[in-house]
């Protein structure tokens, strides 16, 4: 099964820029290990942090005359999408083992952040040769 962690900034503490260079190492150092573990379980797919959501697009269609765009998607917003993983495991349960474990990254001073994770299971459509 395959799933979706979503990982969200809430706006809650200083932004991850201003972080001490030490805190800052053993934030990004959690999430190397954390990747090469589910590298090595077999479960990850892949992971990519996103830009900040002051470079964020949001793109409409328009009939005849191009594309709107318009920075977003929530441009007052503190809340917004850091980053994500898809992963495939055997179940719900460990996919919410592994959110779990995602959401303890260390932030300023080691402290575990208990960072929102959005967990989704990812659809496939259906064979089409079945």
């Amino acid at each position: 099964m395959k799933f979706m962690m979503m990982m969200h900034y809430a706006g809650e503490g200083p932004a991850i820029h201003t972080w001490p260079p030490q805190d800052l190492k053993a934030h990004i150092d959690f999430m190397h290990a954390f990747n090469r573990q589910l590298s090595e379980s077999g479960e990850f797919v892949e992971a990519h942090g996103l830009a900040g959501p002051e470079q964020a697009k949001l793109v409409r269609a328009r009939k005849g005359s191009g594309p709107a765009i318009t920075d977003g998607p929530f441009p007052e917003s503190k809340e917004f999408l850091a980053g994500f993983w898809i992963i495939d495991c055997e179940s719900e349960q460990r996919a919410i083992e592994l959110a779990a474990k995602a959401s303890a990254a260390p932030g300023i001073g080691g402290a575990a952040m208990s960072i929102p994770i959005e967990l989704r299971q990812v659809m496939c459509a259906p064979d089409p040769e079945a």
